[in-house]
């Protein structure tokens, strides 16, 4: 089921997308019988990020072809760091240039919606704490991550995490082809099972550093041929079983 968040008039509303509709819910976790309102087209609404998340947590070189072209070793465990939730911006919106750097990277990863709050969480016990999955770019500076070593400023500016269009809840995360399309050419392309760690073990290791709480999102690394955008480009992430997120950049003003 692919739940939908959007705007429709003055207000915030959660419905299941289904084709070039979507369907109004009163309770985005339910579409039992009263759960259904109005049927809106897509292009009447405006979607919006799936989720309005307290923190994103990201991991680093969880592909490993992605920390060969980096020229960094795999790491033992999963390299992590925060993305503020001011970084989130919905399918459609522009992902802003900074003027303090002289590379913007896409990066397009899988992420994880947390759905019930998670700490110490098993990984036996991780799927019932998951509500669903969503294409993410995980924008970064790369001059300044490079720059400053550790990467809270390359991955921190607004508009740096698009995800979306919607979450997707019933899906195996596990072997799900990924792409990235640069202005309509294939950047990156691999796929869900070539991850070193998965979904699962993710949201275990991460629940015992900190708690994760429901809306929350992880991203979940990149797979090789990361590269830079330029102002104007439309960057596209397409996850099989999820959909696409499509963004565009501009400058900064």
């Amino acid at each position: 089921m692919k739940i939908a968040r959007f705007e429709q008039g003055d207000a915030v509303r959660y419905g299941i997308a289904e084709g070039d509709a979507i369907v109004e819910l009163t309770d985005p976790g339910s579409a039992g019988p009263g759960g259904e309102r109005r049927v809106f087209s897509i292009d009447e609404v405006r979607l919006l990020a799936p989720t309005a998340p307290m923190k994103v947590v990201a991991v680093g070189l969880n592909y490993l072809d992605h920390a060969k072209e980096m020229g960094i070793a795999p790491p033992e465990e999963p390299i992590l760091f925060i993305k503020p939730s001011t970084s989130v911006i919905g399918p459609g919106e522009d992902i802003i240039m900074p003027k303090a750097s002289a590379r913007v990277d896409y990066e397009g990863e899988l992420g994880i919606i947390m759905g019930k709050r998670a700490k110490d969480v098993p990984v036996a016990d991780a799927r019932s704490h998951i509500f669903g999955y969503t294409c993410l770019n995980d924008v970064t500076a790369r001059d300044l991550q490079a720059k400053d070593v550790q990467f809270t400023r390359a991955k921190s500016f607004d508009t740096f995490c698009p995800i979306g269009p919607w979450v997707e809840t019933e899906l195996d995360p596990y072997t799900l082809p990924i792409e990235t399309r640069l202005n309509g050419k294939t950047v990156q392309s691999s796929n869900t099972a070539q991850m070193k760690w998965g979904a699962y073990e993710l949201v275990a290791f991460i629940s015992s550093v900190m708690t994760l709480l429901p809306g929350d999102v992880i991203a979940t690394g990149t797979p090789p041929g990361i590269g830079p955008m330029a102002p104007g480009d439309r960057v596209e992430v397409i996850i099989e079983g999820i959909g696409t997120l499509a963004n565009q950049t501009r400058l900064s003003t």
